[in-house]
């Protein structure tokens, strides 16, 4: 009988046909499937479902501590508890030592050897597997045991969700979502994501141009999740988090995480001022989203499907976001242009994306049955402050002065601020033609 070298993990009473998966692989059980076994250290995830289809999923993370950190060879035991359809773990002491006891009985044919391709056929195949291998804690690189507990709230060793666990402000944008299925949502586990709200990325009581800013260069929002909601105001939770919704989404199709994945991305790559603070973290962040999307094939039902909705809102964020490294100097934001570089490169040669050039704000358009119609696009009225995004002049009131702290001394000031102005662009305008005229009568 053989003993157990290496770590594993037992997913027990799974139905017959079941889907089970660890990490990227996902497969169907045979009736001899007990678990996995020689798990490498660092962060795993452990998923099930009773069908291969679009089924709820339940899934675990855990951690495989090295040999520094453990004693003797880790063991995970997870049932399958039929009557709830849910994937839990065994917590009895009794029964872990049980199993671990009998693990020698089941370890040649019950246990599968960990791996993240299906088969082993040529050497390409070996190719594929050792860099799919590798990929794994590249893509959990920022994952941290605080990272999971605030998440889904649970405890070390294990961390509990399902596809349909989900953030409060996402139960109403699941679509195709009944009564009695949001009850039920809103009954499974909650993930407490970052609180990330785009539409107010300024501080409480700012005004006017702040506000303008703030709506166009995100870098205060950023920096308020980091100090007030990120473990020690570490910046690279944000990059961990990033990481989780991305693998929630690739393996048990979560809807909330693809939300917060775009919102995280639209956060991160609206931001100026603060690339030349930490640059770093940019460098990380487009190191880790070329890494993600090497993987977007691998998500169930087109969730990510850079071809359509996903790929349109990354494109027009990656135009917008080397817009605002336009000026920038100095060798850290070289290194952001040159991961930024990389990554536009992997998405034109893999995905045939085409960045840069002019766009055309207005134009003719030809429809299929060859009528031409006029069309204006609004796609950058955001940016350039133009249509419904421009600033508008209003009157106030004397009590609205007051209550936004405006004295009449105030207002005298700024119209005669505004005068002296008018007057010196005039007399600018004035000196420019004189020289122009000048210039003709000497030439």
């Amino acid at each position: 009988m053989e003993t157990a070298k290496t770590a594993a993990l037992l997913l027990l009473d799974l139905p017959r046909s079941a889907l089970a998966g660890i990490d990227l692989l996902a497969f169907t059980v045979t009736p001899r499937f007990r678990g996995v076994k020689d798990l490498p250290t660092g962060f795993h995830f452990a998923f099930a479902g009773t069908t291969s289809a679009f089924s709820e999923r339940h899934g675990l993370w855990f951690r495989i501590p090295n040999r520094a950190e453990s004693h003797g060879n880790p063991l995970f035991v997870t049932k399958w508890i039929a009557a709830t359809e849910t994937l839990v773990a065994e917590t009895d002491n009794t029964e872990q030592l049980r199993w671990r006891a009998n693990l020698g009985s089941i370890w040649r044919e019950g246990l599968t050897p960990y791996r993240q391709t299906t088969s082993k056929t040529t050497d390409t195949a070996d190719a594929d597997e050792k860099e799919e291998l590798n990929d794994w804690p590249a893509l959990t690189s920022a994952i941290t045991e605080a990272l999971l507990a605030r998440i889904t709230g649970g405890d070390s060793p294990h961390w509990y969700l399902t596809s349909a666990s989900s953030a409060k402000r996402d139960l109403e944008d699941i679509p195709g979502l009944s009564e009695h299925d949001l009850k039920e949502l809103q009954a499974a586990k909650e993930l407490s994501l970052l609180p990330i709200d785009l539409k107010q990325t300024w501080r409480e009581g700012a005004t006017g141009r702040e506000r303008t800013e703030a709506a166009q260069d995100r870098s205060w929002a950023l920096e308020n999740i980091q100090n007030h909601h990120c473990t020690n105001q570490d910046l690279n939770e944000i990059i961990g988090e990033l990481q989780f919704c991305f693998l929630m989404i690739l393996t048990i199709n979560n809807f909330s995480c693809l939300e917060q994945w775009r919102r995280i991305l639209t956060l991160i790559l609206t931001c100026r001022f603060v690339v030349l603070k930490n640059p770093d973290f940019f460098v990380n962040v487009i190191s880790a989203l070329r890494l993600q999307l090497q993987h977007c094939k691998d998500a169930e039902g087109g969730l990510i499907d850079l071809a359509d909705e996903s790929g349109s809102l990354l494109k027009d964020l990656l135009v917008r976001f080397r817009r605002g490294l336009e000026g920038m100097t100095g060798t850290a934001v070289s290194d952001v242009i040159d991961e930024l570089d990389d990554l536009e490169d992997y998405l034109r040669q893999d995905h045939g994306w085409q960045f840069g050039g002019d766009f055309a704000r207005s134009g003719v358009l030809e429809l299929e049955d060859g009528e031409q119609v006029q069309m204006e696009s609004t796609a950058f009225d955001e940016d350039d402050e133009t249509g419904e995004f421009a600033p508008q002049m209003v009157d106030l009131t004397p009590e609205q002065a007051r209550l936004l702290g405006i004295t009449p001394e105030d207002t005298r000031d700024l119209g005669a601020s505004l005068s002296k102005a008018s007057i010196q662009d005039k007399v600018a305008d004035e000196e420019d033609t004189q020289d122009l005229d000048e210039m003709d009568s000497r030439f």
